[in-house]
């Protein structure tokens, strides 16, 4: 087994450390909470580094925070094979356990990362304590979004083209990039292009992946969060995953695909209060 590798690093209030585990370079994001509480590992979504949540993080104030780049996004390199959401568990695990995580922690997945998210409190359901969803779905059986927003997500044009992601920002994201496009010049300030091979490995990881036969077996207590007008994961799929699990609420808010985003200050508390109530 390798050692563990850090190299300096500053982005916001987050530590960032460069971890191998056994040959996969992962950049990692931590901020350290003010106690004893679960940290939150946060799975971002498609194509995202870990920069694209920093509003959110910075708003959830004294919550601690676990987040990396996914392989083949922001820091993290392309791994030699395609992998599973499975496979990601396991490496989120093993990661957990290098960094001296070895109690549960609290996830919370947003889009793509929200099924990893499902697929990592199934596998490890003693390391997950509390699950929150954030505009996602139960996977490929789920209400699709429309040909046209569909057509736009396929490809990274909108990570790597500035003036196309203008275009199109509002019609993906919907919710406040509808009312305020300045928001998608912000939003792509922070992003790191994917690599191609890294953004084909995610979408294929979701293929053919579903959690909605063995929904009803997650036992965490669980928020499910979503935005009224989102484009990419029609509401309607939320409803589902909240009506499937057995322990899970429902919130919906104003906004679009990237509420935790546009409205953090807002939906932050909403999170905080959900990680520290009891029972």
């Amino acid at each position: 087994m390798r050692e563990m590798n850090i190299s300096p690093e500053s982005v916001t209030s987050m530590e960032i450390q460069t971890v191998d585990l056994d040959g996969q370079i992962l950049r990692v994001g931590i901020r350290h909470g003010s106690d004893a509480s679960p940290p939150l590992l946060i799975f971002n979504g498609i194509g995202a580094n870990l920069e694209l949540v920093e509003p959110f993080v910075e708003a959830l104030d004294d919550v601690g925070v676990i987040i990396f780049d996914i392989p083949g996004v922001g820091g993290s390199p392309v791994p030699l094979a395609p992998y599973r959401f499975s496979t990601l568990s396991v490496l989120t695990d093993k990661l957990l356990q290098r960094l001296g995580y070895d109690g549960p922690v609290d996830v919370l997945g947003v889009s793509w990362g929200g099924a990893l998210a499902q697929q990592f409190a199934r596998q490890y359901p003693v390391r997950c304590r509390r699950l929150i969803l954030a505009s996602t779905s139960p996977g490929v059986i789920m209400v699709p979004a429309k040909l046209s927003v569909l057509t736009k997500l396929i490809g990274v044009r909108r990570y790597t083209d500035p003036d196309y992601l203008q275009r199109v920002g509002a019609q993906i994201y919907g919710g406040a990039y509808r009312r305020d496009p300045g928001l998608l010049g912000e939003h792509s300030r922070h992003m790191q292009p994917p690599r191609g091979r890294g953004y084909l490995y995610q979408l294929m990881a979701a293929w053919g992946w579903t959690s909605l036969h063995w929904l009803g077996s997650l036992r965490q207590t669980t928020l499910v969060m979503h935005g009224s007008d989102d484009p990419i994961v029609p509401l309607v799929n939320a409803k589902i995953l909240a009506a499937r699990i057995r322990n899970a609420e429902l919130y919906v808010v104003d906004d679009g695909h990237l509420f935790l985003i546009t409205r953090a200050k807002d939906v932050a508390p909403v999170v905080r209060k959900f990680l520290r109530q009891d029972g």
